[in-house]
């Protein structure tokens, strides 16, 4: 039986996914491909995740495409709405007849003979196996274990008489009305529970190890939505994204050189926002500079609007063990909980844990420099999206985007089969794919590429230099080789 063969298979249909095979229709057409999604719907994190308020924890002027407005009143925008964008996106490009789903790519094979990758696919709950192969691979796949996320190993959990919940699988069918909820964590999703669960349950107490930087913006983006009034969509979004992609440059240049200047004002901001005499050296001022870990968004100050309340506590303290009753803290005092929200962080997990292989030989991917963020060196004709740490995810997907379709529109022009990155024979210094300190990053380092000390190889984290560089640097610069013709 032959296999099916197309120009570029896409693996993941969430934002970076259908965004990326937007890119390829328009910039490459007559291209066959298919989009290979291993789970049974679109939409990817968005279709995921399912807890009480989830939500964008970057604006949506820049969360969206580029070509394709955000045309909401709210800028930070709910989880279902993100997942319509998505869906709408999706069909408006006619994209829906190229969505494979419950087609989860294991393995990926390149051989030079054939200038061509042969994937191994599982189809459905069976895992029934099957091959496809393409001359492209571009992969969508995000970076964590849609399986499950991370608990660690509390002592004495199965003791706990209460509920516990990971906000990852969180239960259709959970009612915390009226409960006492302790939230484990304090990071991006426990921000967005802890205020949307104090709306029913008796009272939540979000419980942390240590604390995180905390900054409310308003929900609603004004400047935007005035404009909306006297100019067409189309130019609002453009102006508006332009706009909160330089606040966010200045905001974390700012925080890189004055760190203590900013870890000042924005401790400054959370003592106005929260009661007098609130501790919050305690539990809002974290031991690390800004930046170091990445900043919370609370739209509106929702979150410090719950404490001012009543209706959330913040407990900075460690779990000694989990009881009957509730959890015994390292400081000796017990807290008492009917269920607990375990929102302790995503099991990373680098190209959706697909096994690959060029001419034989497995590739280490924890010891594979990347090119530009978005290739792999001595891997050929492969491509992948990682966004951007400081900024929203889809600022550097749609970067990627045209760069990979500017690289095959190059390729087809001029007859070339095969491009690879080849590190030059100078040295170049491997470092840690991202230099955040969250825990969530430190335990994956080996999941991932690492960077390199110099360009091509250096992650720049800066949507500007970016932009320069992947929409209008050569293509030819002598570190992507180009070889075979096309057949």
């Amino acid at each position: 039986m032959s296999i099916e063969h197309f120009d570029t298979l896409i693996v993941g249909a969430g934002l970076s996914g259908i965004g990326s095979a937007v890119h390829l229709q328009q910039r490459c057409p007559g291209q066959r491909f298919a989009i290979l999604e291993g789970r049974e719907r679109l939409g990817g994190t968005w279709d995921l995740f399912r807890y009480p308020g989830v939500r964008s924890d970057s604006d949506m002027h820049t969360l969206g495409y580029a070509f394709k407005p955000w045309t909401e009143g709210q800028a930070i925008a709910d989880g279902p709405s993100i997942l319509q964008y998505i869906q709408d996106t999706a069909q408006e490009h006619g994209l829906l007849p190229h969505i494979r789903l419950g087609q989860r790519v294991v393995a990926a094979v390149w051989s030079s003979t054939a200038a061509r990758w042969l994937l191994t696919v599982e189809r459905g709950p069976a895992k029934d196996r099957m091959q496809l192969s393409c001359s492209f691979l571009w992969v969508c796949s995000g970076y964590y274990n849609y399986a499950h996320g991370y608990t660690p190993d509390f002592p004495g959990l199965k003791q706990f008489k209460g509920r516990v919940v990971h906000p990852q699988d969180w239960p259709a069918d959970l009612d915390y009305r009226s409960q006492r909820v302790v939230v484990i964590g304090s990071g991006a999703t426990s921000m967005t529970l802890v205020p949307a669960m104090a709306q029913e349950a008796a009272q939540v107490t979000m419980l942390q190890r240590s604390p995180t930087y905390v900054v409310a913006r308003p929900r609603h983006d004004a400047l935007a939505n005035a404009l909306r009034r006297v100019l067409p969509e189309r130019l609002v979004y453009g102006l508006t994204r332009w706009k909160n992609v330089a606040l966010g440059l200045f905001f974390y240049g700012l925080a890189k050189r004055r760190p203590e200047r900013v870890k000042a004002r924005i401790v400054e901001a959370v003592a106005a926002a929260l009661p007098k005499g609130f501790d919050v050296p305690t539990h809002f001022t974290p031991r690390y500079k800004p930046w170091d870990q990445r900043i919370c968004l609370v739209p509106d100050g929702d979150l410090f609007e719950a404490i001012r309340r009543g209706k959330v506590h913040v407990v900075t303290d460690t779990v000694q063990a989990f009881e009957p009753q509730g959890i015994r803290l390292g400081s000796g005092a017990l807290l008492e909980a009917d269920l607990v929200v375990t929102a302790t962080g995503l099991d990373l997990l680098g190209f959706g844990g697909m096994a690959l292989e060029v001419d034989g030989t497995p590739v280490e991917i924890g010891k594979t420099m990347s090119y530009k963020g978005m290739m792999l060196a001595g891997v050929p004709n492969l491509a992948y999206v990682f966004g951007y740490t400081n900024a929203s995810w889809t600022l550097k997907s749609d970067l990627t985007g045209a760069f990979v379709c500017r690289l095959l529109r190059h390729m087809k022009g001029r007859g070339i089969g095969v491009c690879t990155p080849n590190l030059p024979a100078a040295d170049v210094q491997a470092q840690p794919w991202v230099d955040f300190s969250s825990g969530y990053i430190q335990r994956s380092l080996g999941r991932f590429p690492v960077q390199g000390s110099s360009t091509p190889w250096r992650l720049n984290q800066n949507y500007l230099r970016d932009l320069a560089d992947l929409r209008f640097g050569r293509l030819q610069d002598g570190v992507l080789a180009f070889s075979k013709p096309l057949k």
